[in-house]
């Protein structure tokens, strides 16, 4: 994954980070969140993936039903943020992909392998967000 800064100006900061053929898009993103000592920001993204684990939250598990999709597909929408979860960046991207036959598939971004690239905006707030657990849905959850 390649990374620039595109601009900075009282604490906002707009990164462009071009994943390369291979990458993994959700470890490449937590470790930028992590390396650049993001607080708030939002993510958006388009591009491709070679194969992508989705996830869907099972509310009477608490938990993410994994749901793959061992396909090149395109990337039609891919939105997220950053927020403070104990002191550290937490990525949260959900994400829609498209299938050679035009139909689609959704949810949140479990794992991704990128080909041939993924191109992402990220911009970055000076008013941080925080997440906070929530006993009842088991997630962290922003509290504003």
């Amino acid at each position: 994954m390649r990374s620039r800064k595109l601009h900075e100006n009282q604490g906002q900061r707009t990164f462009t980070l071009v994943f390369e053929t291979g990458d993994e898009a959700m470890a490449g993103l937590k470790r930028f969140a992590e390396e650049n000592a993001l607080g708030a920001a939002q993510i958006t993204g388009i591009g491709a993936f070679r194969d992508v684990t989705l996830g869907y939250f099972n509310w009477e598990k608490k938990a993410y039903q994994k749901i793959s999709v061992a396909e090149q597909v395109e990337v039609l929408s891919l939105i997220g943020d950053v927020a403070q979860d104990q002191g550290k960046p937490k990525v949260h991207v959900h994400i829609v992909v498209g299938r050679s036959d035009g139909t689609t598939w959704g949810g949140h971004l479990i794992e991704g392998y990128v080909r041939p690239t993924l191109e992402v905006i990220l911009t970055e707030s000076p008013a941080h967000l925080r997440k906070e657990y929530d006993p009842e849905s088991g997630l962290t959850l922003i509290r504003p």
